[in-house]
């Protein structure tokens, strides 16, 4: 125990509010509701998707979120996602209040403890993967054992030092952020410049001759496989899936490995073009990411297709407009959204010359080198941020 610190119960230094039921005794509020879609991986809130909803006001009175309150995801989860995702309630201003699938927890004396350090130490918890002890199923949902949780020891510094660590911990988070808005920036000039260079695809204004995509690409879907061909342990063949595919780019939180046969023309190779061709979401049919310089062997699944071309840097930046998305709507069906071979080929491209598309190239070649230094940069950061949680709440 580090000097002048104490060790207190969660539910000793917090009270605890249920979220809102479905009401129906009048008078009515209209209020914005924070839910479980409004929670991050991270563990930060997302007001991009704010629900707003008529509840009864007597039940809202005592469940207006308060500056400072720590939204407690309850109920939902998945195998890979235990509840138990904290988030901080930093508005100031306007009518929230929290959906039934969560719980708030407000710091008692915020004289002595800070509610930001608590949300640090819950986030830490949580990251660390201790929820996933407190939750139990309940037909097919997950729910937080919220007695259990309350009884989790919160290590407690002077107020001065909880101010300290918070004041750290988010100047190296603030970094983080700052370094992704700039792979944002990258990417919206990366787009810039093809539409400065080759014009808007679907106007063609600039004339160039249009192709299918089959006369100038193969496409070929990914493999099936059996839950038994599933590995539980680190061994077998990486499968990109959809959740392998964030903002563009290949991502490998969440991976699965299988052990099966699986025959040479299912590997992915440097210079592919993975795109998620099958979804229960439309928006994110059609999101791609370019196969570069991976660490070992990987296949693909069959939702996924995989495309090959000596146009791949333009069909790449393509695939991303408006003009590519313009066209996939013709591929929705009724009972699952998805995009086949078939179709692929059927889509128009704008094909400019050769020799443009090759300065085109270079041109992204020098954003993604850009973009790989910021990576590596983040990377180092985010293990510097781990390790200072580690010491503070470990």
């Amino acid at each position: 125990m580090k000097q002048g610190w104490e060790i207190k119960k969660l539910g000793d230094i917090t009270t605890s509010i249920n979220g809102l039921w479905t009401g129906k005794k009048p008078p009515f509020i209209t209020i914005a509701v924070i839910r479980n879609t409004n929670f991050t991986k991270d563990c930060k809130l997302d007001t991009s998707d704010i629900a707003y909803i008529d509840v009864e006001v007597k039940q809202y009175a005592s469940r207006k979120l308060q500056c400072g309150d720590i939204i407690i995801e309850k109920s939902g989860g998945s195998d890979k996602q235990p509840v138990g995702r904290p988030i901080l309630f930093n508005i100031e201003e306007g009518e929230y209040s929290f959906s039934n699938f969560t719980s708030t927890l407000r710091v008692s004396d915020k004289t002595t403890i800070l509610p930001e350090f608590i949300h640090r130490c819950l986030a830490y918890i949580y990251m660390r993967g201790d929820t996933a002890a407190m939750q139990s199923k309940t037909t097919g949902i997950r729910n937080l054992d919220f007695n259990l949780y309350k009884s989790i020891n919160i290590p407690i510094p002077p107020r001065e030092e909880q101010e300290r660590i918070v004041a750290e911990l988010d100047c190296l988070s603030g970094v983080i952020e700052r370094k992704r808005e700039q792979l944002r920036e990258l990417d919206a000039l990366a787009q810039s410049i093809f539409y400065q260079m080759f014009g808007d695809p679907i106007t063609n204004e600039k004339g160039w001759e249009v192709k299918k995509l089959g006369d100038i690409a193969t496409s070929q879907i990914g493999i099936t496989y059996k839950p038994e061909n599933v590995s539980d342990n680190n061994e077998g063949t990486i499968v990109l899936r959809s959740s392998n595919i964030q903002n563009s780019t290949l991502c490998f939180e969440d991976i699965v490995r299988v052990k099966c046969e699986i025959k040479e023309n299912k590997y992915v190779k440097d210079g592919d073009i993975l795109m998620c061709s099958r979804n229960g979401s439309f928006r994110l049919v059609g999101k791609v990411a370019m196969i570069a310089n991976l660490p070992e062997p990987m296949t693909y699944g069959a939702f996924m297709t995989i495309i090959r071309s000596p146009y791949q840097a333009y069909l790449f930046a393509f695939f991303k407009s408006p003009a590519f998305r313009t066209q996939l709507t013709t591929s929705k069906t009724a009972t699952i959204n998805q995009i086949t071979v078939k179709m692929l080929d059927e889509i128009k491209v704008a094909l400019p010359p050769l020799t443009l598309q090759q300065q085109f190239a270079e041109k992204i070649e020098a954003i993604e080198k850009q973009k790989q230094l910021i990576k590596d940069s983040i990377v180092e950061t985010e293990e510097l941020f781990n390790s200072r949680m580690d010491y503070y709440f470990n």
